[in-house]
């Protein structure tokens, strides 16, 4: 028989089960392992964040994000439930609007009671979660050389054992995430925009960075290249987060360049196929039972909703009257916010596509990847209206 405190904390690891502490979830796919009890939507609170476009990181109760207002970038943290303000630190920053609304890209990566943030400038702050207490902050582009991509750093932090993996300069940089000191860095020159990627492939560890004309694999211990592939796009926007499957890697662009699976079994990869299929423009696509679900298109040209097959490339399905949209997904269903702010949940399906319920939530331009935790959604848009809606 159990005893109340076994019971306890059976319990708490449940609830932690459904948290998303770090950009792509805890399995870093976009995939929540979290049932959907139901798909009845009903909004419990609302915030005001600043503008920019940073998603959503849940952990222990609290909620945090970040924006811009007045001169300053601001990380926020809220209590997940309720949307009462826990703490929140501004710092110095542009606005950075160039062609776009401009503001933060990043939100904060939580663990063990520590939340790390990375800027579009090039700052790295550490802080308790629990207070907002600065632990330790640097800017990092003095220390690694590192250059500021046209669009300012895009990627959150990388937590890897005692370390944080940055996509910084040509092939990443490490810094112990205790201290903040320097572990590891590489040559001067402009990262792309997309997160570190950890996978293992043939039993060996490594990261997968994007720069502004290949994709790359590194050892995360030392920087060590692994391997690259060149992958030139428009204006160097690689954005879009990689997929594995087994030993084969998807990865995507916009600006009509599109996509490919690449084999990475042999020392070198090898292309399996490559098309225009899908061009995720910075939206990741998300991978389940052997399909691809994504944004195909740029934001401001002809885009629709698609799924295609990840072995080939064959398209399934499409859907332009939902046209670009960010989503993750959980249950089998798709949870996809459209560029206008229609919340949809749909049935994972390679047959059709099958939406449950559609349910407007926010207006103007909404890019950022919506998150679900513990029964909540948290969706926001350009212009910093953040909203919590229930799905429980």
């Amino acid at each position: 028989m159990k005893t109340p405190l076994a019971l306890l904390t059976v319990f708490s690891l449940v609830s932690q089960a459904a948290d998303w502490p770090v950009w792509r979830g805890p399995d870093k796919n976009g995939i929540s392992s979290e049932k959907l009890a139901g798909t009845e939507v009903k909004k419990l609170w609302t915030a005001q964040i600043g503008i920019g476009f940073a998603s959503f990181t849940v952990a222990d109760g609290r909620v945090f994000t970040s924006g811009h207002a007045d001169g300053k970038d601001t990380v926020f943290c809220f209590d997940a439930a309720t949307g009462k303000e826990v703490w929140k630190h501004s710092y110095k920053a542009e606005l950075g609007d160039k062609y776009y609304e401009g503001g933060t890209s990043a939100g904060p990566v939580i663990e063990d009671g520590k939340a790390w943030h990375v800027s579009r400038w090039g700052d790295l702050i550490c802080f308790e979660a629990a207070t907002g207490k600065v632990v330790w902050q640097k800017n990092f582009l003095a220390e690694t050389g590192a250059e500021i991509p046209e669009w300012g750093f895009s990627g959150s932090a990388l937590i890897h054992g005692a370390n944080l993996i940055l996509n910084i300069g040509r092939n990443g940089a490490a810094f112990e995430k205790a201290t903040g000191k320097l572990v590891w860095k590489s040559e001067a020159d402009t990262a792309g925009y997309s997160t570190p990627y950890l996978i293992t492939v043939n039993g060996k560890e490594q990261v997968v960075l994007s720069t502004r004309r290949a994709y790359k694999g590194v050892d995360p211990s030392n920087g060590t290249v692994l391997w690259e592939h060149t992958w030139n796009t428009s204006y160097g926007v690689n954005a879009a987060d990689p997929i594995l499957s087994g030993t084969q890697l998807f990865i995507s662009s916009g600006y009509n360049k599109g996509c490919a699976v690449l084999d990475l079994a042999s020392a070198q990869p090898s292309e399996v196929w490559r098309s225009r299929v899908m061009k995720n423009q910075f939206n990741s696509s998300v991978l389940i039972d052997g399909h691809l679900y994504g944004s195909d298109g740029d934001y401001d040209k002809t885009n629709t909703f698609k799924c295609i097959d990840f072995a080939t490339g064959t398209e399934k399905w499409s859907q332009p009257e939902i046209g670009f949209c960010s989503l993750m997904a959980a249950d089998g269903k798709l949870i996809v916010l459209s560029a206008k702010g229609e919340l949809i949940i749909a049935k994972a399906s390679p047959a059709k596509f099958e939406p449950i319920s559609r349910t407007g939530i926010l207006s103007g331009r909404c890019w950022s990847v919506p998150v679900l935790a513990n029964g909540r959604i948290y969706a926001r848009n350009a212009a910093g209206d953040m909203v919590c809606v229930s799905v429980k």
